[in-house]
């Protein structure tokens, strides 16, 4: 399985060429097979949930977020369509396996990648953050520790690690989340992948909205040593 990587954003959240989804193919539908987030049309499926009409109307705390918790230069590591490259303007660098989503991001203004044209870049750019947001609950136990262990060694001594999971809820509601990462399943992962724990919350209401609450997000906050 490819590597995530993840762009930084040069403008807006909104397409500058046209729009992407004309582009896209169909969105994937459950089958007894693992369906997954970078099988063709996941871009699609991101961008109708993004263009939901209730989300013109509603403040988005995520934003703050984001560019709060995410220092300096930002490698976004599974950036999708370029979610939260959009939060972080030009200091974000965004990748994914998706080539879908990488295109989508593009055509959006945003710096996106997949893994194979990053490793490929001239100077190995370094990065002061490593963000992974709503990535590792696609992935399995070994495949989330070796997406971990390929994009941290981007990271300055010292850089910040951002990982970002639904709760229980938001886990649901996608058939290509394939394992609920709790509090403690992600400390558990952190540390095995070399990162230092500084503190974990429950964003933005309490853990118990998340039963309920399809966007209630598990935080991590942690740093190489």
């Amino acid at each position: 399985m490819s590597t995530l990587v993840e762009g930084g954003s040069r403008t807006g959240s909104e397409p500058s060429r046209g729009d992407p989804a004309a582009r896209l193919p169909p969105a994937p539908v459950a089958s007894v097979e693992r369906v997954r987030s970078t099988d063709p049309g996941y871009a699609r499926r991101l961008l109708v949930l993004e263009r939901r009409p209730w989300k013109r109307f509603v403040p988005n705390p995520y934003r703050a977020h984001i560019r709060r918790v995410c220092s300096g230069r930002v490698l976004d590591v599974g950036c999708g369509i370029g979610r939260c490259l959009g939060y972080l303007g030009g200091r974000a660098t965004g990748v994914d396996p998706n080539v879908d989503a990488v295109r989508t991001a593009r055509d959006r203004g945003f710096d996106a990648a997949t893994p194979a044209e990053l490793h490929a870049a001239d100077g190995a750019p370094r990065f002061d953050t490593l963000l992974c947001s709503h990535v590792l609950e696609h992935l399995l136990e070994d495949e989330a520790l070796a997406l971990l262990r390929e994009w941290l060694p981007r990271l300055e001594r010292g850089g910040r690690v951002v990982l970002v999971c639904p709760q229980a809820r938001g886990q649901a509601s996608d058939p290509t989340h394939v394992r609920l990462m709790t509090v403690e399943r992600l400390r558990d992962l952190a540390t095995r992948s070399g990162i230092t724990v500084e503190r974990t919350y429950s964003f933005p209401l309490p853990r118990a909205f998340g039963r309920i609450w399809v966007h209630n997000e598990t935080v991590l906050i942690g740093h190489l040593p």
